[in-house]
């Protein structure tokens, strides 16, 4: 058994106060616990073995409230249940809503932290099995997935260090809404673009973003989206349902005009690389384009321009072109943010 000290914060100064001063974000004897859902099961599993957990219930970070700037601040320990049928989260970003009920089961998303779900671990299988190598896990020792059963795994991004995936449905949506998070430290506060915040595993797959010891994320900033709200679609690829990651996700926005114009477009895959994918190009061609399907394809193709499958995962390939373009669809024809198809005994579990 190993020992574990146990700090329940009241302040955001005294969580800082416990929180690690390391080099290693991610392998540090403190870690924060909120929702714990991720954490905890890291922990059973023995691949994560934090000497002290900093609670972080009690802090003041639990509110959803509107910016100046007409856009929304996500506190870092609400809820994703809360945030998703949040009324000002359904009206304005439907894509979020739709992708936070699109992950894990109802009981899950009702203790899920927004900031935990940015900072969940990989789903690889080699990361969770300790007995065999892993460079995220242990860096160094050798990536087991590279030449193994590579079926979840990355066709974007990787490396000859790692190839597995970032695990969020959330993200996927707050890459495409262009989201800021912040970030507290004993240095002081900061900013970090969403497109900024995780990494590509490079020489360091252990470090998952770019946060150092110490940080706390304390909110996540969406910009105004009110004119993506009408034509807006999170795309699930899965093996079933409910309570399964995605093989390829997509989450897509459409600001269109009354003419069938494109004025504005965000496209964001998921589960296809070690961040949620994001390219500018892809965006730019559909705009001031009708919609059509060539145009859709040509979308996908500059997003998934350099995708190379590891074998088993080589279905991905078609698969994310056919995510992007069923999903530019089905936005063109309308947002669906998947609340309908939840009962109201369902939504309040």
């Amino acid at each position: 058994m190993n020992p574990i000290t146990y700090f329940s914060a009241e302040d955001v100064s005294g969580a800082l106060a416990h929180l690690y001063s390391g080099v290693d974000a991610n392998a540090g004897p403190s870690k924060v616990i909120a929702g714990g859902t991720n954490l905890l099961d890291l922990m059973k599993e023995r691949v994560m073995g934090p000497q002290q957990l900093v609670d972080i219930n009690a802090l003041p970070l639990d509110q959803i409230t509107p910016t100046p700037d007409g856009g929304l601040r996500l506190g870092a320990i609400a809820r994703n249940a809360d945030t998703a049928y949040h009324p000002l989260v359904r009206a304005q970003y439907p894509v979020l809503t739709a992708a936070i009920l699109a992950g894990a089961s109802p009981q899950i998303r009702n203790m899920a932290s927004n900031g935990g779900n940015l900072l969940q671990r990989t789903r690889c299988h080699y990361f969770y099995d300790t007995t065999t190598p892993c460079n995220k896990r242990a860096p160094g020792t050798g990536c087991s997935a590279i030449g193994g059963l590579t079926r979840q795994h990355a066709i974007l991004g990787a490396s000859e260090h790692c190839i597995a995936t970032h695990p969020s449905d959330m993200c996927v949506a707050l890459a495409a809404l262009g989201a800021v998070v912040g970030v507290s430290s004993n240095a002081g506060e900061r900013r970090i673009d969403f497109a900024d915040f995780h990494r590509l595993p490079g020489e360091q797959p252990e470090r998952d973003t770019v946060l150092a010891a110490g940080d706390l994320i304390t909110y996540i900033d969406l910009p105004p989206a009110a004119q993506f709200a009408r034509h807006s679609a999170y795309l699930k690829f899965r093996d079933r349902a409910s309570y399964a990651f995605a093989l390829v996700s997509v989450a897509v926005m459409l600001d269109m005009g009354e003419d069938g114009m494109v004025r504005d477009a965000r496209i964001a895959l998921g589960s296809v690389a070690h961040k949620p994918w994001r390219v500018s190009a892809a965006e730019a061609v559909l705009i001031g384009r009708q919609v059509d399907e060539a145009a859709f394809a040509e979308a996908a193709d500059l997003l998934l321009a350099g995708a190379q499958g590891q074998g088993q995962n080589n279905f991905k390939l078609t698969m994310a072109r056919r995510a992007v373009i069923r999903a530019l669809t089905q936005a063109v024809e309308g947002t669906h943010d998947n609340t309908e198809e939840l009962t109201d005994d369902e939504a309040s579990l």
